[in-house]
C-alpha cells in the first residue's frame, strides 16, 4: 500500500458524521418469516401495548439517544437502535423485572416483543446489552439526558391535546439504598468507606403518637438512601420535573428548581402546592416573583402571635388559590404509592446518585406513558404479577 492510499484510508476513517449519513441499526423485524401477520393475530387492537407503541413517535428518542453512541450509528458495526432499547427498559419497569428478567420476559411474550419491534422469531437483546445501554446513558449522557426525554414525553402529551391543569404538586419520594447497613457499620469500623457513598440518612415520617402513659411525642422514622423531588399536574397526573438528592437533602431547598423547569416547557400554571417541608418564605416570594399563587401549607408557626408576618400568612391561606391548591396534594402521594408498589420505586436498583436519577426518571416515564394511554385511548395497564425465575 502506498503512503497516499494509506493517508487516503486514514482520512476516510476519521471523517466527521454529518447530518447527510444515514444511521443504521442491527436488522430486527425485516428478518422475520412471519412479518406482521402473527402480531396482528394475536396482539389485540384494544391492548396496552400495542396503543403504547402506537401513541409515540418513538423515533424522537431514537434520534436523541443516538448522539451518546460513537460514529452515531453511521461509522462502525450496527447497533440496536437506542429507541427499541429504551422501549426494553421500560418494559422492564413496568413489571419491575431484572435485565435478565426481562430478556426472559420478552422472549415469552409476543405483545411485548411486539411493542419494542422483535420479530416474533427473534431473541431478545441479552441483558449486557441493557447493561452497556444503561451506562451509556449514564456516563455520555449525564442526567441531562434523562430530563431530556422526561420534557419529551411532556411535549408530546401537549401535542397530542392533552390538557394541563392550573395547579401543580410537588413532594419528594424516598427509596431505600440497595446496600446492607449493617455491614456497612461493619466497613466503617474498620476504616473502608459506606458501599454507596452518595447514599445519605434521612427522615422518612415524623408523627405525634402516644406512649402508654398518655403523653404525645414526636416519633421520627430514617431511612438510608435518595429522594426524588417530584412536580407532577395536578389535573392530569403526569409527572414534568424530577431534582435527584441525597436522602437528607432539605425539599425547601428545591421547588424553585422545579418550577424553573416546568416554566420552562410552557405549561399553563397558575397554583403550587405542597407540604410544610417547602414552607420557606423564599420559596413564597419566588413563586409571586414568578407570578405563581402558593399553596405550600403553613407550618403552625407561621400564623402563631409572635410572627412578624402573621397577617401576611393568614391572608394566604384564606385565598381561593390556597384552599384548592391544598385540596389535591393527596393525588401525588397516590401517584408515589403507584411507583413504589408497581415499579419498585421504593429501594434503589443500582449503587449511586446518578444510577438512582436513571431509575427515577425511567419510573417516571413509565407513569406518565401509563397515564397518557389512559387519558388519549381509554385503555388502562392491567397490573398483573409476573412470575419470572
Amino acid at each position: 500500500m502506498t503512503k497516499q492510499t494509506k493517508f487516503d484510508s486514514k482520512q476516510e476513517n476519521n471523517k466527521e458524521v454529518t447530518s447527510m449519513d444515514q444511521e443504521r441499526y442491527a436488522e430486527t423485524r425485516k428478518q422475520s418469516f412471519y412479518g406482521d401477520y402473527l402480531y396482528d393475530m394475536v396482539v389485540p387492537q384494544d391492548h396496552f401495548f400495542r396503543k403504547l407503541r402506537d401513541l409515540i413517535e418513538w423515533s424522537r428518542f431514537t434520534k436523541k439517544l443516538i448522539k451518546l453512541y460513537k460514529g452515531e450509528g453511521v461509522v462502525g458495526r450496527p447497533p440496536f437502535d437506542p429507541g427499541m432499547l429504551l422501549k426494553i427498559e421500560l418494559v422492564a419497569y413496568l413489571y419491575n423485572l431484572s435485565e435478565r428478567q426481562v430478556e426472559e420476559y420478552l422472549n415469552d411474550t409476543l405483545s411485548a416483543k411486539y411493542f419494542v419491534g422483535l420479530a416474533v422469531d427473534q431473541a431478545a437483546p441479552e441483558p449486557s446489552t441493557l447493561t452497556v445501554f444503561r451506562n451509556r446513558l449514564i456516563q455520555r449522557g449525564k442526567q441531562k439526558i434523562f430530563a431530556e426525554m422526561l420534557a419529551e414525553i411532556v411535549q408530546i402529551a401537549l401535542e397530542k391535546g392533552i390538557k394541563f391543569g392550573s395547579i401543580q404538586i410537588v413532594d419528594s419520594v424516598h427509596s431505600i439504598a440497595n446496600v446492607n447497613t449493617a455491614k456497612d457499620k461493619k466497613r466503617e469500623d474498620k476504616g473502608k468507606g459506606p458501599r454507596d457513598p452518595d447514599a445519605k440518612w434521612g427522615v422518612k415520617h415524623q408523627r405525634k403518637v402516644k406512649t402508654p402513659e398518655g403523653k404525645e411525642i414526636e416519633q421520627t422514622d430514617y431511612f438510608y438512601g435518595y429522594k426524588a423531588q417530584v412536580s407532577m399536574n395536578a389535573e392530569t397526573g403526569l409527572i414534568s420535573s424530577l431534582d435527584i438528592t441525597p436522602g437528607g437533602a432539605y425539599d425547601g431547598h428545591h421547588l424553585c428548581s422545579l418550577v424553573d423547569k416546568d416554566l420552562e416547557q410552557s405549561l399553563p400554571l397558575k397554583t403550587y402546592a405542597g407540604d410544610r417541608g417547602y414552607d420557606d418564605s423564599n420559596n413564597h416570594y419566588y413563586l409571586v416573583h414568578k407570578g405563581l399563587y402558593s399553596a405550600i401549607r403553613l407550618k403552625e408557626n407561621r400564623i402563631k402571635k409572635k410572627d412578624k408576618n402573621k397577617e401576611v400568612w393568614l391572608k394566604l391561606i384564606q385565598t381561593t388559590e390556597y384552599q384548592q391548591g391544598t385540596k389535591e396534594r393527596y393525588k401525588i402521594e397516590r401517584k408515589f404509592g403507584e411507583a413504589k408498589q408497581g415499579h419498585g420505586l421504593g429501594r434503589c436498583r443500582y449503587i449511586g446518585k446518578v444510577k438512582f436519577a436513571y431509575q427515577a426518571y425511567l419510573t417516571a416515564l413509565i407513569l406518565n406513558l401509563k397515564r397518557m394511554v389512559r387519558l388519549l385511548t381509554g385503555v388502562g395497564f392491567k397490573t398483573k404479577g409476573v412470575v419470572m425465575s
